[in-house]
């Protein structure tokens, strides 16, 4: 299995079912401190990153916006003093497209580094 931080975005363009738990519940393991949330009966990847104050916070955000362009696939972001929440899903198919596990990595390893 590739590792996820290593693959790049699929354009996903509607038409196709969201993730089912199947393969939900053998993707999460691969992206630590996420965690599944429902918002209006669609499921997201959601995770708080901690900074140390506003700044930083600020930085990581900017950091994740580089990233979304890139990819083109852009997540909910809430930036606040010391935390950043990143949320992932697609909309075009209303539910969880493993664009947004990679993508979700990819934030974790930004965090990281």
């Amino acid at each position: 299995m590739a590792d996820l931080k290593a693959l790049k975005c699929v354009p996903c363009r509607g038409g196709e079912p969201p993730l089912d738990s199947l393969e939900i519940s053998r993707l999460l393991p691969q992206v630590p401190g996420w965690e599944l949330v429902q918002v209006g009966g669609v499921q997201r990847l959601q995770r708080t990153f901690k900074f140390k104050n506003f700044a930083q916070a600020l930085t990581f955000t900017n950091r994740v916006g580089e990233l979304a362009e890139a990819e083109d696939h852009h997540p909910a972001l809430l930036t606040e003093w010391g935390k950043v929440t990143v949320t992932w899903w697609t909309h075009k198919i209303s539910g969880l497209h493993r664009n947004d596990f990679t993508m979700a990595a990819r934030t974790s390893a930004l965090a990281e580094a």
